[in-house]
């Protein structure tokens, strides 16, 4: 890793800290508890960088300093969740529960590696393939577009135990206007993202980033089918089928491997940005294959999503998008076109709210 041991062990204990958290808010976002979540995120949100200052200021190392202040925040908040599970669950080693969770999760360890070549290749292609200059750029631009990630985690941890009680009601069927109203909302957040790339990348790197602009969209897009998938996977776990979701990962990265080996070579670095795209599709289509698979292996209709919509959606997304990228060079329309949606969704405003508390449970 060519990093110290010192490190590597504060790393280790901050993994060990945020799993332990991590364990506790899905049970509060289960039990729609969301107070004691936010607070706990408040503080561990103030502690860290406190920490890390007082101890950035009073040290030589100003670096290791920095990187330590956060990991003891994090591990001191992750040792109390910790201690107050134990006490809660009464004892440490359940049998039961640890043949569960391993036989659940070691199967997926291919996906979740899958993600990390996923988010990792195209840099490290372009890199070796091109230069470390033109990987800086997309690197740049990569990060942009994908800034939304953590607005997708966060809608799908509220999301899944509304979603996954009315599977187990059997009223899988109020989802489809749900469904459809989240993956705007997040569509619309990537749209900003994409119309508005120029002026970003202006305030967020130097102007030699500014070819990079062209990367955000296609990339965006991706981020979007990559939350259509989420829907897909979220009832490939809930009946606990996951070899095709390890086999759909696999092959998606693969793809995005070889695809971009053929054309970064051919067509340059923004290349990149359109092979994960179509890596992306493979990725939701065959993640859509395997739910149908165990649907109709279990009789069961699937009817949890409103396809139809869904589709014209992304159609439209993806050609707003790109007319977006069109007028790049034309500030005023953009904004004037914003506006207008934003308009839109005031006037509309009570009718999003109405789904926004029906998936609360109200």
């Amino acid at each position: 890793f060519e990093m110290p041991s010192s490190l590597v062990l504060v790393m280790i204990a901050e993994i060990i800290g945020f799993q332990s958290l991590q364990l506790w808010t899905g049970k509060k976002r289960f039990e729609f508890n969301y107070i004691s979540v936010v607070t706990v995120t408040l503080i561990a949100s103030v502690s860290a960088p406190l920490i890390a200052y007082i101890l950035v200021v009073h040290s030589e190392e100003k670096g290791m300093a920095r990187i330590i202040g956060y990991a003891l925040a994090n591990i001191a908040i992750g040792v109390i969740i910790f201690i107050y599970n134990l006490i809660k669950g009464k004892k440490l080693f359940d049998p039961v529960y640890w043949k569960y969770a391993f036989s659940f999760n070691i199967p997926l360890l291919a996906y979740y590696l899958s993600q990390v070549v996923f988010n990792q290749s195209d840099k490290i292609m372009i890199s070796h393939m091109i230069g470390k200059d033109k990987a800086a750029v997309y690197g740049v631009a990569y990060s942009l577009a994908i800034i939304l990630t953590f607005v997708l985690n966060a809608i799908n941890n509220s999301y899944v135990p509304w979603f996954y009680g009315k599977l187990k009601e059997g009223k899988q069927s109020e989802n489809r206007r749900v469904s459809v109203f989240l993956a705007a909302l997040f569509a619309l957040m990537l749209l900003f993202i994409i119309w508005f790339a120029p002026e970003i990348i202006t305030i967020l790197a130097p102007e030699t980033y500014q070819e990079a602009i062209y990367v955000v969209a296609p990339v965006a897009m991706s981020l979007e089918l990559l939350f259509y998938t989420q829907f897909f996977i979220n009832i490939e776990f809930y009946y606990e089928e996951k070899k095709s979701l390890v086999w759909a990962s696999i092959g998606a990265a693969v793809s995005n491997i070889v695809l971009n080996w053929i054309f970064i070579r051919k067509y340059g670095y923004i290349a990149a940005a359109y092979t994960t795209l179509f890596s992306y599709i493979i990725f939701a289509f065959s993640n859509y294959v395997a739910m149908s698979r165990i649907l109709k292996a279990r009789g069961l209709k699937n009817d949890s999503y409103n396809y139809r919509w869904l589709i014209i959606l992304l159609l439209a997304f993806m050609m707003i998008g790109a007319a977006g990228v069109l007028m790049y060079d034309l500030l005023a329309v953009r904004i004037i076109i914003t506006v207008a949606v934003m308009a839109v969704i005031i006037v509309y405003r009570k009718r999003l709210i109405g789904l926004y508390n029906m998936l609360k449970g109200n």
